[in-house]
């Protein structure tokens, strides 16, 4: 069994309304040096795979077809264990 993390986030230059909104928050709560907080998810996949590099192929194409939308986000995928 191999481990890996998926980490997505929204594109550059795309709008962030949960960041926009905590970092306003921050700023009335004294933070006032946060230039910028973007929201992202981490999803934690537990796959059983002999090979690793098919393992990672296969969270690749999770990716693509369901856990990420390719418009609005991109995603990484880091090999944990």
């Amino acid at each position: 069994m191999t481990t890996f993390r998926v980490t997505i986030s929204r594109k550059p230059g795309l709008s962030d309304p949960e960041g926009a909104t905590t970092q306003r928050a921050l700023a009335d709560l004294g933070f006032s040096d946060v230039e910028r907080v973007s929201f992202g998810r981490t999803i934690t996949i537990d796959i059983a795979a002999d090979d690793p590099a098919s393992a990672e192929a296969s969270i690749e194409d999770m990716c693509a077809k369901l856990l990420a939308n390719p418009v609005m986000e991109s995603y990484t995928i880091e090999a944990i264990s």
